[in-house]
């Protein structure tokens, strides 16, 4: 019977790696397999290693195969074992990005359900998924993958008046700004209450949803704190541009808002769900998925595309009253999500493609990629670069954090700094200073595989919440 037993340097001939499945399978294959000779174990062991999920429901072999899948369930939710094998994932200017944020990157890319990933070269440090990060993944769907912020995007209007329509009526611009835009925590708008998006079934079919509608009726049409702005500028395309309009320059807004109280309850909700079933090791677990398969996680899908269209009717509300005060026509408008989740198709797999704080940018898809305060953004499309997941970063990425930031330069410096540039801020503080980020020209040099660009917006008059 001894000569029978399988023992570990048997199971590392087959391929066995993880010690904790070594153990199983010798326990489990010595005691309820004693009939069986030694090469009949080790072929029936190497057929749970290649096919794990043929056994999940066998009697003694299932705890093999959890173990191998890195899948145990309980009674208080079901754990994960992170993945051994390295899972490369694409990185694009390295040089910008810290070592921690590739480690977390790289944390994401062993969860079992990650199948490619990518880190754009404004990526920095965030909570579970980097911001900047990029995650493909199997049949499953990261609320903080997504975000906080479900559904942040920025908004561009190109409209058809000269740049110098702006400095002509600056007083009116800034007072314009001050009244038909309200941003931060709390704020409530008393307009538009009876827009279609708050119409939608989700509303009454998903209870978190029906907690919130008051709160999204009360913040239709705001705009959040941080790093959310509004504001004015010179928009400068070249001949032959996307939008099939002559060369020159115009007048146009620029804004960067998301879901508001909506996005942040939903998302708060969920990962909250998530983390209870999905039960990660320790410095994973704001990775925690929800099934694609299950209640919960048709739910969340459903709450998070409701939270990206919420968000897109605010900005088209802000653009719609600042267009009207100001009485300028609208020609062209160039929009994207940057915290949102969709199903793509990816090396013929239908995969969840999480992107968070990066910019779509399939093939021809145009974009908007804003540097800070005061430099100039890009005007983009797409070049569908696979590797990257197709997908561009979503700005220039901050160099330093609010904290930091905040301690590092005073209001007299920003003040001084913007004057000298001819740039008119309402609202902000050092928090998001210009110093604050990294320089996006350089970022754009390392993504040239990425994106086209279509045209520059460089900002004259911002409006953001007073930190």
């Amino acid at each position: 019977m001894s000569k029978s037993k399988i023992k570990g340097k048997d199971l590392k001939k087959i391929n066995y790696k993880s010690d904790r499945a070594k153990s199983l399978a010798i326990n489990i294959i010595n005691s309820d397999f004693k009939h069986l000779s030694k090469q009949n174990k080790l072929d029936l062991l190497e057929a749970v290693l290649l096919y794990p999920k043929d056994y999940l429901e066998h009697t003694s072999l299932s705890k093999i195969a959890e173990e191998l899948i890195g899948r145990i369930k309980t009674d208080k939710g079901t754990i994960y074992h992170l993945d051994s094998l390295d899972k490369p994932f694409a990185i694009y200017g390295k040089k910008h990005i810290t070592t921690d944020t590739m480690r977390q990157m790289s944390v994401a890319m062993q969860l079992p359900v990650s199948v490619h990933g990518a880190l754009m070269p404004d990526a920095h440090v965030g909570y579970g998924l980097p911001i900047g990060g990029v995650l493909a993944t199997y049949k499953a769907v990261l609320p903080y993958g997504v975000g906080l912020d479900i559904g942040c995007r920025m908004s561009l209007s190109i409209y058809d008046v000269p740049p110098e329509f702006i400095k002509r009526n600056s007083y009116q611009i800034k007072t314009a700004l001050k009244e038909h835009t309200h941003f931060g925590i709390g704020k409530i708008e008393k307009h538009h209450t009876d827009h279609e998006v708050l119409a939608r079934s989700e509303f009454n079919e998903i209870e978190i949803l029906k907690q919130l509608k008051g709160k999204a009726q009360n913040q239709l049409g705001s705009s959040g704190s941080g790093n959310h702005f509004v504001e004015f500028g010179i928009v400068e395309l070249p001949a032959g541009n996307s939008f099939q309009l002559k060369e020159g320059s115009y007048a146009g807004i620029l804004a960067h808002s998301g879901s508001r109280g909506l996005g942040a309850a939903v998302a708060a909700h969920y990962t909250k769900l998530a983390k209870e079933i999905c039960l990660l090791p320790a410095g994973a677990q704001h990775l925690a998925w929800l099934d694609m398969t299950t209640e919960a996680g048709q739910e969340y899908w459903l709450a998070m595309n409701l939270a990206g269209d919420y968000a897109k009717a605010c900005h088209d509300l802000i653009h719609h009253r600042l267009g009207k005060a100001m009485g300028i026509k609208l020609v062209a408008l160039v929009e994207n999500h940057h915290n949102f989740a969709w199903k793509e198709v990816v090396g013929g797999q239908e995969l969840i493609v999480h992107r968070k704080g990066a910019t779509p940018a399939a093939q021809g898809q145009t974009g908007i990629i804003p540097a800070n305060m005061m430099e100039p953004g890009y005007i983009v499309s797409g070049k569908g670069n696979a590797n990257a997941l197709n997908s561009a970063s979503h700005g220039a990425g901050r160099r330093l954090s609010r904290k930091r930031a905040k301690d590092s330069f005073t209001g007299s410096e920003l003040k001084k700094l913007l004057k000298q540039n001819k740039i008119t801020l309402i609202g902000g503080g050092t928090e998001e200073a210009p110093m604050a980020y990294k320089k996006l020209d350089e970022v754009m040099a390392s993504q040239e595989e990425l994106v086209s660009i279509e045209g520059k917006f460089y900002p004259q008059i911002v409006r953001m919440d007073k930190q």
